[in-house]
């Protein structure tokens, strides 16, 4: 329980790509291994989907149906680093890690969410006690470091916050023999991620040197995005471009790491709306003249979906309100306004129930609003979604909705403006964006 809680950390290995990644395939002398997954006899899931890691991107394994209260997959590769199973029909995921060898745990379950794990082997023992501590010490250290200024040296509470600090400060002695992949994700982690007074934080080309040089663990530990995220928060504010551009020299864009850390770059410039950077390193991506990977080739494939003048992706409904419409594109609208939103999001509740006065008006101007939630509670959004008069739809598996990777969504809310044949013609930030472009202002 308490396995992997780092929300900035996930998430392709597409085949041809995988395959090019040779260093992976040199791992261990090893052809497959086995994941083997039980469950309490009343869960009711009978599918689960089994998933590796490529930088913050999930690729899918295989599927499997449970016989016996059992899932077991087959891994056909060599791989080692992150992992998770997913379960669709309750939007619940466990998190485990590989060391190229047979996986088994357990889990307890109490009105279908998944509520503790029983890890059956040590590699995943010692890693979960790896990121119970990592959790304590990215909550839990700052506020002892603040609370051992106020009191005196020889008070009995000083002495018992400071041996806490030093014992979340040590770091763990994993044997890099017996557990290379939990050792390279322990102190890597530690080194570029933790930050503590003891220590000076790394340089930027410390981060870079390590980025460039670090084995094939990189892509699959889930360290690459955050270790970016950390690298740009050193930039100026003014000359982000100047350590991107050294970065991706130093990595090479024509070789599959390169194009990995390019992949999360525009990634990260969408999410955080900084709209130039992303225009600048898609562009390039578009430009290479080597062959393009499969990770990289996608996310400019979705960078192209939501583009101003790109016709918006179609989505079959599976539940909508508020509609007889079985798609998308068969709603009929001089424009339609999208929103990705969930009701978990407080910008979603500042900013939609703005656009519930100035509804009938739009319906007047033959402007309907599609809603896309990513919810994950059928009650919750039924409450919510009684109070909007507009369509909407759900999958309820929340940023696992399949809605998600093809409209590039990275953040709630986010809207789009499309004409009556479905081109994008705004991108707007805000609700107030969105009135001003209807003159309702």
């Amino acid at each position: 329980m308490g396995f992997f809680i780092f929300t900035l950390l996930y998430h392709f290995f597409m085949k041809s790509f995988f395959y090019s990644f040779s260093f992976l395939l040199s791992i261990s002398v090893f052809g497959q291994f086995q994941v083997k997954i039980t469950a309490p006899s009343h869960f009711s899931s009978e599918e689960a989907i089994l998933y590796t890691l490529m930088g913050s991107k999930d690729v899918i394994v295989s599927k499997g149906i449970k016989q016996n209260n059992q899932w077991k997959f087959k891994v056909p590769t060599n791989y080692v680093g992150m992992m998770k199973v997913y379960f669709p029909e309750i939007n619940g995921t466990i998190n485990f890690i590989s060391e190229n060898k047979d996986v088994e745990f357990g889990f307890d379950v109490e009105k279908n969410k998944i509520t503790q794990v029983y890890y059956q082997d040590a590699a995943n023992e010692l890693m979960d006690k790896v990121q119970d501590i990592e959790q304590k010490k990215e909550i839990i250290l700052p506020a002892l470091y603040q609370i051992n200024e106020y009191y005196k040296k020889s008070s009995d509470f000083k002495t018992a916050v400071n041996t806490e600090i030093n014992r979340l400060s040590t770091q763990l002695n994993i044997d890099p023999l017996k557990y290379p992949f939990v050792s390279y994700y322990n102190l890597n982690y530690n080194k570029f991620l933790v930050k503590e007074v003891s220590k000076p934080e790394p340089s930027t080309a410390d981060i870079i040197q390590f980025i460039n040089n670090s084995n094939e663990y990189l892509e699959s530990s889930s360290l690459l995005r955050p270790i970016l995220v950390s690298l740009l928060n050193k930039a100026p504010k003014t000359n982000v471009d100047s350590i991107v551009d050294t970065l991706l020299t130093k990595v090479n864009v024509e070789t599959p790491r390169g194009q990995v850390v390019l992949s999360e770059l525009i990634d990260v410039f969408d999410a955080y709306g900084m709209n130039n950077l992303k225009s600048k390193y898609l562009s390039l991506a578009k430009n290479l003249k080597c062959t393009i990977s499969d990770r990289l080739s996608k996310t400019i494939k979705q960078n192209e979906n939501t583009e101003i003048g790109a016709v918006f992706p179609d989505y079959i409904f599976q539940n909508a309100k508020k509609t007889n419409a079985k798609s998308l594109h068969s709603i009929n609208a001089k424009n339609k306004i999208i929103v990705f939103w969930s009701s978990t999001c407080s910008h979603c509740e500042t900013e939609l129930p703005k656009l519930i006065p100035i509804y009938t008006e739009l319906k007047k101007r033959n402007v309907e609003i599609i809603g896309f939630s990513l919810d994950t509670d059928n009650k919750t959004y039924t409450d919510k979604t009684s109070v909007f008069p507009w369509v909407d739809t759900t999958e309820l598996k929340g940023w696992n909705s399949n809605f998600v990777e093809t409209y590039n969504v990275h953040a709630t809310p986010t809207f789009f403006i499309l004409d009556e044949k479905n081109k994008i013609i705004d991108k707007p930030d805000h609700v107030q964006d969105v009135l001003q472009y209807f003159n309702l202002k």
